[in-house]
């Protein structure tokens, strides 16, 4: 069995691991590193339960093979507070009970960050349209929705 080392760059940690070239980034974050805080739900890309950020954009992880993540910056949901504070858009996605059962928060919340990094004040059309890759099972869209526009008041564009 062809394995291989795989070097990657999560949370500003710098990871080397040997797997498999089918491999996906989704299997190789939780069952290698232990960061299981994106999950799989269809396996096809098209729930966003296992949304990371790849170089600050929204990528499926159950789509990606984790050897195409080399050379790249990977954010997952433990990657966005400090030991002392959440992310501001956590914190929104709380104060706003912008879930329920949290099985899709995760993937919510980095698709909100990169949205955020680069429209100030983005209306409800354009987060829903942004978000549209992501699914939520409970039907939390309302609370998803004032989570997002109240992070918007907090987080300010990168770009």
């Amino acid at each position: 069995m062809e394995t291989l080392e795989i070097r990657l760059r999560v949370n500003g940690e710098d990871h080397t691991v040997t797997a498999r070239p089918e491999r996906t980034l989704l299997s190789v974050l939780r069952d290698d590193l232990g960061l299981v805080g994106a999950h799989e739900g269809c396996g096809v890309g098209a729930c966003g339960t296992c949304t990371v950020l790849v170089d600050g954009q929204p990528i499926s992880s159950c789509l990606l093979l984790a050897a195409l993540a080399q050379g790249k910056e990977i954010t997952t949901i433990e990657g966005l507070a400090d030991a002392e504070t959440l992310h501001p858009v956590q914190q929104a996605f709380i104060s706003e009970a912008g879930f329920q059962c949290a099985f899709c928060t995760a993937g919510f919340i980095l698709s909100t960050v990169a949205l955020l990094s680069t429209h100030s004040d983005p209306d409800g059309e354009t987060i829903r349209e942004y978000l549209s890759g992501n699914f939520c099972r409970c039907g939390s869209y309302a609370n998803i929705l004032r989570a997002v526009k109240a992070a918007a008041r907090t987080v300010k564009p990168s770009t």
